[in-house]
């Protein structure tokens, strides 16, 4: 009877362990849920964040656009003068040369790599990251910023850099309460290796003062190593012009 109490003992246990424990895909349909709901998520078509970043004593006026389609810009207004960057028109990406003061295009590599990953994160690299050929796995429970925290490492697809394969991840930190990301840790990104043969640069960005927008909850400060970006208002589904991630055309001199 005892061997028979200590088998039923065993099974309950291993039947109440999967239950009570959290899963990666748990934790992102809870955090979509909780900020809106997956259908009003998917029902979005462009998102446009107005605000500033702070950074080394000056404040930057920025305006990011993105939209379902995959087009995007950031512009930024600086001392009186509008400049883009980053600007992805649905096949090739520009921005502006500061020390030219002229429209360039990217280069393939950046923009291959861009295609892979970033072009299809929205309205999040979460959202239906399967489909985007992503991974996530749960790390389990971290204190961040004084915060209990579930651990969320999400895969993308590998990136091209300087002709080399090489991962790019990103660490998610849940506040087991709200299930928001209160951090990011990006993990080997295209734009922060280090020298060969060193370990995947890390960069680290807190996320806070969610507030909502016409139903759906997004980050109102987010700090990064640079900066602090504060957003004073973001719109849903936004009218943008065609022309406004037009590369404009650079004037070519003749020979005299």
């Amino acid at each position: 009877m005892k061997i028979i109490q200590l088998f039923l003992f065993a099974m309950l246990l291993g039947v109440a362990g999967p239950i009570s424990a959290q899963t990666a895909d748990e934790i992102i349909d809870t955090y979509f849920e909780n900020t809106g709901g997956k259908a009003n998520w998917a029902k979005l078509e462009g998102v446009q964040m107005a605000g500033k970043m702070s950074m080394q004593g000056m404040d930057i006026g920025l305006t990011i656009v993105s939209l379902k389609d995959t087009r995007q810009y950031t512009q930024i207004n600086f001392q009186g003068q509008e400049m883009k960057q980053g600007v992805y028109d649905g096949e090739i990406m520009w921005g502006l040369n500061f020390m030219t003061g002229k429209a360039e295009q990217m280069e393939a590599e950046m923009v291959n790599n861009f295609k892979m990953n970033e072009a299809k994160d929205f309205p999040s690299a979460l959202f239906d990251y399967k489909d985007k050929g992503y991974s996530a796995e749960y790390l389990g429970k971290e204190t961040m910023e004084g915060t209990e925290c579930f651990k969320v490492k999400l895969t993308k697809n590998p990136v091209m850099v300087d002709g080399k394969q090489s991962d790019v991840a990103t660490i998610y930190y849940f506040d087991t309460e709200n299930y928001v990301p209160i951090a990011e840790e990006m993990i080997g990104s295209a734009m922060m290796q280090g020298p060969p043969g060193a370990s995947p640069a890390k960069m680290i960005s807190t996320l806070s003062d969610y507030q909502e927008v016409e139903g759906l909850y997004f980050p109102f400060s987010i700090i990064t190593p640079q900066g602090e970006m504060v957003m004073e208002n973001i719109t849903l589904n936004p009218t943008v012009e065609d022309d406004a991630f037009k590369m404009p055309e650079v004037a070519v001199e003749e020979d005299k």
